[in-house]
């Protein structure tokens, strides 16, 4: 194992464990950080740090953990520029413009493919993203979906299976449902971990749903859920229904909605960018929160209604748009899309945690927000690893 190492000279440290500092982040002043390997060894004022330790100093800059991108869309080929400056006139935004990347897609080698994903992959970082999830669905044959998500483990292993995207032209519903659920589950499984659904106008009903993810789960893949994008319906209780790590989008609930997420394991994931390239109207996060429901912040990076890699800007469109707080905005960045993966050991800065932290040019976390559109990625460490820093970028 490699010599230990320290980050020092922290100003502000969000280490999402309250028992380690201030309030519900768990801030800490003037901080330090002792790194073993690729994990947290421990966390605490820098005047308590052994000073014998090899130590870079970050000049009383912010750290906060790395962000956690729990749903992306990372493998696919094409631009749909044009149907969003279509909806920037007064277009509606349909399930339907998936159909176009899936031409593309198809069309596309695998190393362009893979291309494509390596750049998103790498734009992620350089927003101080430090783990994230990316799912197929752009293929929606039996060999462009195992192909996706071949590509797809080449950069992360939280992969996510959705042939369930949208039903291809050509192939009759409930016979695509039966493909899903057979030939192609098996072709992709042994490169997913979780299985998706998008369950919504235009796309899959309920009980197609409800046959989809169960069939995945009875080979060992975990559930969750495109739920209430495009209008109410039962996504939302399927995914409580089925114990889903995360129904994802929520753009329209009703009280019952709110209340089943709130009374469940199940995470809210919302996905602003989502409605910013629409102009749909933003998820209730306020109304989740005090409820009592887990909430997570993602990108949603998709060519057709979220082509940002950006979760500061995520972080600043929860503040301004949705009514969350600064430190709820950035606690759903991190420690909740860590729950939305059923992970522990990410989005904290706490001993035994993997070592994956972002320092900010900035004094706080709360700049993240109060200074929309400004990158202040400073460095990313990722396993304890030096990923990047800004004169690189």
């Amino acid at each position: 194992m490699p010599d230990p190492h320290a980050l020092t000279g922290i100003g502000s440290l969000v280490t999402n464990d309250p028992s380690l500092g201030d309030g519900p982040l768990g801030v800490i002043r003037d901080a330090a950080v002792l790194i073993e390997g690729d994990r947290i060894a421990w966390v605490g004022p820098a005047r308590e740090l052994d000073a014998s330790v090899a130590a870079i100093d970050l000049e009383s800059r912010a750290v906060i953990p790395g962000f956690v991108d729990s749903h992306a869309h990372l493998v696919f080929a094409g631009d749909r520029s044009m149907e969003f400056a279509a909806r920037m006139t007064g277009e509606s935004y349909l399930a339907g413009g998936i159909r176009t990347t899936v031409a593309a897609t198809r069309a596309a080698s695998d190393d362009a493919l893979r291309a494509r994903t390596r750049d998103l992959v790498d734009e992620l970082a350089r927003s101080g993203v430090t783990t994230f999830e990316t799912k197929s669905g752009y293929g929606l044959t039996v060999a462009d979906e195992a192909r996706s998500l071949r590509i797809a483990r080449e950069f992360t292993d939280e992969t996510t299976y959705l042939g369930a995207h949208i039903v291809p032209e050509g192939i009759d519903a409930d016979a695509y449902v039966d493909l899903v659920c057979g030939a192609m589950l098996d072709a992709c499984l042994e490169s997913a971990r979780w299985i998706d659904v998008f369950c919504d106008r235009g796309a899959f009903d309920v009980d197609q749903a409800r046959e989809i993810l169960t069939s995945g789960m009875a080979r060992g893949l975990l559930p969750r859920i495109h739920a209430n994008q495009l209008q109410h319906g039962g996504g939302v209780q399927l995914a409580v229904e089925l114990d889903a790590a995360s129904a994802d989008h929520c753009t329209y609930l009703d009280d019952a909605d709110i209340d089943a997420l709130a009374g469940s394991m199940t995470v809210a994931t919302l996905l602003p960018g989502a409605e910013f390239s629409t102009r749909s109207p933003y998820p209730a996060a306020r109304r989740l929160i005090d409820a009592g429901a887990s909430v997570a912040l993602a990108t949603d990076c998709n060519p057709g209604s979220s082509y940002t890699t950006s979760m500061p800007l995520m972080v600043a469109l929860a503040v301004r748009e949705m009514r969350m707080s600064p430190d709820e905005a950035l606690w759903s960045a991190t420690a909740g899309g860590a729950r939305a993966l059923r992970r522990t050991d990410i989005g904290v800065i706490t001993p035994g945690a993997r070592a994956d932290l972002v320092s900010l040019d900035a004094p706080d976390h709360v700049h993240l927000a109060y200074r929309p559109g400004v990158d202040l990625i400073d460095r990313v460490w990722v396993s304890g690893h030096l990923r990047l820093t800004r004169k690189q970028q």
